[in-house]
């Protein structure tokens, strides 16, 4: 059982949300005024499993607040949206979220994306990995370098575990999709590419560059 937070402006919408997620057991809290998820009032993030979240709404819209909780929240946060232009998915991607799911959504979708994400969060990991400076605590799903965390997404992180753990494989966007977000992920190669580039950023503003770019043929960790 996940603790879900579905945001949205319509509660039929919501309604719907948890008739569909409440069939696996999930605890399922729907919010239709997303100013209160983005200034805190009565909802403790830190609770959550998991969040998913419509772009269009009032007041709000969804990428502000993902670009809001995102610093309080690390689980998977899933956009709701009829919006399929790959510009909003960049957007999306950019600001921290971890995969779409598109309006009007099949219930059978809807629970595979949820279940796929949250049984990533919850693979079991024993040990840590280290390369110099730089080491992924498996068991916490944390990087850092030093002694100062870097503050990765649930989908950065898995990338960042998938590369150290294939040390010096060439692995394409569809190995890395399929590996680090699950077979039944449609996220897209220039998604997966964001995912990178975002990690790669925060690495290097740490001080570290493990990430290589192997032109025409994918990425590998280099350290």
């Amino acid at each position: 059982m996940a603790r879900i937070l579905t945001i949205d402006d319509e509660q039929a919408i919501l309604d719907a949300l948890a008739r569909v997620l409440r069939r696996d057991g999930h605890e399922v809290e729907g919010v239709a005024d997303p100013l209160a998820v983005a200034d805190g009032r009565d909802i403790d993030l830190a609770r959550l499993d998991l969040v998913i979240c419509d772009v269009m709404m009032p007041g709000i819209d969804g990428f502000e607040l993902v670009r809001r909780i995102r610093p309080r929240f690390d689980g998977p946060i899933l956009f709701l949206t009829a919006k399929v232009a790959e510009e909003d998915a960049v957007t999306g991607y950019g600001l921290g979220a971890d995969d779409y799911i598109r309006k009007p959504f099949g219930a059978a979708e809807l629970r595979a994306k949820v279940a796929a994400h949250l049984r990533r969060e919850r693979r079991e990991r024993t040990h840590a990995l280290a390369f110099g400076a730089l080491r992924i605590d498996l068991g916490a799903r944390t990087v850092s370098v030093g002694d100062a965390p870097v503050p990765l997404t649930p989908t950065e992180y898995a990338i960042c575990e998938l590369f150290a753990r294939r040390r010096g494989q060439v692995l394409s966007r569809e190995q890395i999709r399929e590996a680090a977000l699950g077979w039944d992920s449609d996220v897209d190669a220039a998604a997966i590419s964001m995912h990178v580039s975002r990690a790669r950023r925060k690495l290097a503003a740490a001080g570290v560059d493990p990430i290589a770019t192997v032109w025409g043929m994918g990425y590998k960790w280099a350290l």
